[in-house]
């Protein structure tokens, strides 16, 4: 049965993104907090600074190996399957900590690859954002300008002022699905709360490795004792392959 509605596909044809709070069973996101809390707080040596008033762990996957349910949770790997059109391949994880703030509102639009345009629509990799703290006007948000899959890419200022900018809400739990290639930012603004999420990239099989940001533990891609694990976390970026050579 699909996880996504043919007005989710609409949706995210003509904007880019979807936004999902019925993914994740309470359940789930307490069991998700946990990890991710016993992480920040006992693998402290592994977060660093990332972007701006950000600071980041992109090895989680070996700092607590319990980070695959969240990579591999049926409901949002299924609808990430749904938009690409097929199997994926995990591409990098990064759980990131934003602090409370006080300051200039900050914003670094960005894409992090081009579209391809080989795929339906034009999406070589997408992200999948878990919000595991509430998110409103009141804390830090994720941004995003929002373009149709078959509109030409365009140059940032002319893309903002087609688009216009979304601020994306929502309760923790809150799943954002989002194509890589379009416009978009972390929003740093004034709180006095944190925001605590879990960014994953997938990709295509027979595409390139994504980045080098995450190290694949074998214990995934050559040692798990089920085949289907072991091609999704087959697609080894150089840093693993290095790892692999050196240990």
């Amino acid at each position: 049965m699909p996880i996504l509605s043919d007005q989710d596909h609409r949706f995210f044809e003509q904007k880019g993104y979807i936004v999902k709070t019925d993914l994740l069973s309470s359940e789930t996101i307490s069991d998700f907090q946990g990890i991710y809390d016993r992480d920040l707080s006992g693998q402290h040596y592994r977060w660093h600074p990332y972007g701006y008033h950000q600071s980041a762990n992109y090895d989680v996957l070996i700092t607590s190996p319990n980070f695959d349910s969240i990579v591999r949770e049926p409901n949002v790997l299924g609808a990430v399957e749904e938009l690409m059109g097929g199997t994926t391949c995990f591409g990098e994880i990064g759980a990131r900590h934003m602090k409370p703030y006080q300051g200039d509102l900050h914003r670094s639009w960005h894409r992090d690859r081009p579209h391809w345009l080989e795929h339906r629509t034009r999406m070589d990799y997408i992200q999948s954002m878990v919000y595991l703290t509430d998110v409103g006007p009141d804390t830090h948000c994720f941004s995003i300008s929002p373009e149709p899959a078959d509109a030409p890419q365009r140059e940032k200022q002319e893309q903002l002022a087609a688009g216009d900018i979304v601020d994306l809400y929502g309760p923790a739990g809150t799943a954002v699905l989002f194509n890589i290639a379009v416009l978009h930012s972390a929003s740093v603004r004034v709180t006095q709360r944190e925001r605590k999420t879990v960014q994953v990239y997938y990709g295509h099989r027979q595409r390139p490795a994504l980045s080098n940001d995450s190290t694949i533990p074998a214990t995934l891609w050559r040692d798990h004792d089920d085949a289907e694990t072991r091609a999704f976390y087959g697609n080894l970026n150089e840093k693993t392959r290095r790892y692999l050579a050196a240990f």
